[in-house]
């Protein structure tokens, strides 16, 4: 079902793609949108457990393109760095594939919610409980269950690891 890569020397290791996620701070979600158009957004989220988590509006395009449509991707740039004088791009990008659902239980909802504070405000408890005993209502948090999970990097990148500024 899913294409295999053509140029598979620059292919990412399934263990690497999975860095990619853990480490990434913002990914492009792309929803099956309005008279079937692509739509996509920028979005912060947070990869646990083999998934990813990321949060909405209890309305909206997004909500309304999960609901009809399932099927998802989501694009994560680790490395974007144009090297002018070579007439390139370094670049290294994952990109999941998946089904996505919006979490109903509160409990799951709840986790999903505390894993995304913990990654983008650590150490910041008190202030992560006070905004979600503000906003826990008035959000959704959406589950992307990776079916297929494929990552590719320029080749010069194929002996770095990690990020580029490390």
């Amino acid at each position: 079902m899913f294409r295999t890569m053509r140029r598979h020397k620059q292919q990412l290791s399934d263990e690497e793609a999975r860095e990619v996620l853990a480490r990434g701070k913002t990914g492009i979600l792309a929803v099956i949108g309005d008279g079937g158009y692509p739509y996509t957004v920028p979005i912060n989220y947070v990869y646990r457990d083999g998934g990813l988590f990321l949060h909405s509006a209890l309305a909206g395009h997004k909500i309304d393109a999960i609901r009809a449509d399932d099927k998802v991707s989501f694009c994560v740039v680790d490395a974007d760095d144009v090297v002018a004088d070579e007439y390139t791009t370094y670049y290294r990008s994952v990109v999941a594939f998946g089904r996505a659902r919006i979490l109903e239980d509160e409990a799951e909802k709840m986790a999903a919610l505390r894993s995304l504070g913990d990654k983008y405000n650590p150490g910041q408890d008190a202030a992560l409980e006070a905004e979600v005993a503000h906003g826990f209502s008035r959000l959704h948090m959406i589950e992307i269950e990776i079916e297929h999970l494929t990552g590719k990097q320029a080749k010069e990148l194929a002996h770095v690891k990690g990020p580029l500024d490390e």
